[in-house]
């Protein structure tokens, strides 16, 4: 215990002077957490990195059951497992044979297959949680294609940790997987909203039942003898995610997540080896970086190309798996220690790991300039099969108000457009939305709308307004440079930014401490019906705007009707 107690220590001073310089520089993190841990390294024993590793994988696990929403995925989920299926088939299959070619057995030979076909959640699913709580549908295919991997993971951790190859062995290990899941289900459905009730509102009693739960399902799998990352799976897809009840809970949970989340990535930086370099590891290490950085998000690339995806969706998807899995470094390290594989394949597996999280943070961090940069070098382009079969537009529409989002503010434009008889279109990319696009609005496109056939598809050159309800500036740059007469209401974040937007030519920014959603709808039947309405309307904000640039706010919390 003494020994973990000062390799934490060591963790976290040298991780909390090289994050301050990160943070001060608005650098990515994760290359610092990676140079603390190699760092730390070299005052850290290598079997107490090793456990770290596994604890700091397994608690991550356990917040990706936890924060699992099946129901998001639903929409997309054919699709993610055709193109998993295809990812890791094909990636599988050249790691395989690239590891018989480096010389590798056969057993070897798999691990450096799974090394290279799996794809981290960490990094992937974590870094882009901001794009899926924005609704935009890359966001939602990768965290789909990451759940899909992440479950044939956790099939591979079960039959890679049976005791023998033996049939009945691996069968075994596959039974207790499947109890310990059901054991799950039964907790997540039946029981945890009694042990919710028995806490009383206590989001502290909550928290330590969830913790409980955790230790319980860990003490399960050290029972059965399988892996401890299985039962975390298991014990986060037993808590309940009721945000009215629970979000104290969730909101704990999130923040122990950060703690573990630099455990994870200094621990593995301390593992990689630093000693004379092995050209077998370098050689395998460099083999993987390539499989998993450029033949990995081609392949995926392809294969939702193939699904009917534009190009732009599907280059980000894939830009988001190219770095190795977690779960493939749980399975090196548990076959290191039970003597499975040789030293020289692990190494290459934690330096490629330690690689490509580096560089994934570069790209999940310029993922549309890399786009751009593909596109102009003649990016294959697609048939926009998935927004033709996901949009309904009536033949011959003009003169329409072109609805961007259809959250509760966009439900309620669309409402306000029918109630006086608007033509109107929405433009959604969110696919837990679909169903309702397809159930309430005579006119939708299911499309990004940063990609100019969505746009097409809208008709916007036809539009005479185009409101947009999403406060992501890229969104409104884009809106801002389509080829339309429309007037168009954008929202924004700071009244600064929504100047900015004024001096661009919007007629209307809203900024949600300045307006209020009745208030919006006003203005936009103002400018459908009411002649002059526009031009009183747009000079009454841009007073306001330096009214209070000049008092010192960037927002503001209350619209002045431009009737008045």
């Amino acid at each position: 215990m003494s020994e973990l107690l000062t390799a934490l220590s060591v963790i976290f001073v040298v991780a909390g002077g090289l994050l301050l310089v990160a943070n001060h520089y608005s650098l990515a993190t994760v290359p610092f957490l990676i140079l603390a841990g190699v760092i730390a390294g070299f005052f850290i024993d290598p079997p107490v990195l090793l456990e770290l590793a596994q604890w700091g994988i397994a608690f991550l696990v356990f917040v990706f059951g936890v924060e699992l929403d099946l129901g998001s995925m639903r929409t997309l989920a054919r699709d993610a497992e055709i193109t998993t299926t295809v990812q890791v088939g094909v990636v599988g299959a050249l790691g395989f044979a690239a590891g018989l070619g480096l010389g590798f057995d056969a057993t070897n030979a798999l691990y450096f297959s799974v090394a290279a076909a799996l794809s981290s959640t960490i990094v992937g699913a974590g870094l882009l949680q901001a794009e899926f709580r924005q609704n935009l549908v890359y966001g939602r295919l990768a965290h789909s294609v990451h759940f899909v991997q992440d479950l044939l993971a956790i099939l591979l951790i079960l039959v890679l940790s049976a005791e023998t190859a033996s049939a009945d062995a691996v069968a075994s290990s596959l039974g207790y997987g499947v109890v310990l899941l059901a054991a799950a289900y039964v907790i997540n459905v039946y029981l945890f909203d009694h042990l919710s009730a028995l806490a009383e509102g206590s989001q502290e009693l909550l928290m330590i039942t969830a913790i409980s739960i955790l230790i319980g399902f860990l003490a399960l799998t050290e029972l059965v003898g399988i892996s401890i990352v299985v039962g975390a799976f298991a014990a986060g897809l037993a808590i309940k995610r009721d945000f009215t009840r629970n979000l104290g809970m969730l909101n704990g949970i999130e923040s122990i997540k950060d703690f573990f989340v630099a455990v994870f990535f200094v621990s593995l930086g301390a593992l990689v080896f630093l000693g004379t370099p092995d050209l077998t590891v370098l050689a395998a290490a460099l083999v993987l970086v390539f499989l998993t950085a450029v033949v990995k998000p081609a392949v995926t690339f392809v294969a939702f190309l193939r699904e009917g995806y534009d190009a732009r969706t599907a280059t980000l998807t894939s830009l988001s798996l190219d770095q190795t899995s977690e779960f493939a470094l749980i399975m090196a390290i548990e076959a290191f220690i039970a003597g499975l594989i040789v030293p020289e394949l692990f190494d290459a597996i934690i330096l490629a790991a330690a690689v490509t999280m580096i560089t994934a943070s570069y790209t999940r961090r310029n993922d549309e300039r890399l786009y751009g940069l593909l596109s102009r070098a003649g990016l294959p382009r697609a048939s926009h099969r998935k927004t033709d079969q996901r949009s309904a537009v009536e033949p011959g529409l003009s003169d329409h108000v072109i609805v961007v989002g259809y959250g509760r503010q966009g439900r309620r434009l669309v409402e306000t457009c029918e109630r006086r008889g608007i033509d109107y279109l929405v433009v959604e990319n969110d696919p837990t939305m679909f169903e309702s696009l397809e159930g309430e609005c005579r006119n939708y496109v299911f499309g990004d709308v940063m990609d100019r056939y969505t746009w097409e598809k809208a008709e916007a050159d036809g539009a005479s307004l185009i409101v947009s309800t999403v406060d992501q500036r890229r969104v409104s740059d884009r809106i801002l440079s389509l080829e339309t007469d429309a007037d168009v209401i954008l929202r924004s974040r700071t009244a600064d930014e929504a100047g900015d937007l004024l001096d661009r030519g919007a007629l209307y920014v809203n900024v949600p401490d300045l307006l209020a959603a009745d208030r919006l709808l006003e203005h936009v039947a103002g400018v459908t019906e009411e002649p002059g309405y526009r031009e009183r309307l747009r000079g009454k904000h841009l007073e306001e705007l330096d009214a209070f640039e000049e008092a010192g706010f960037s927002s503001m919390s209350e619209d002045t009707d431009p009737r008045s």
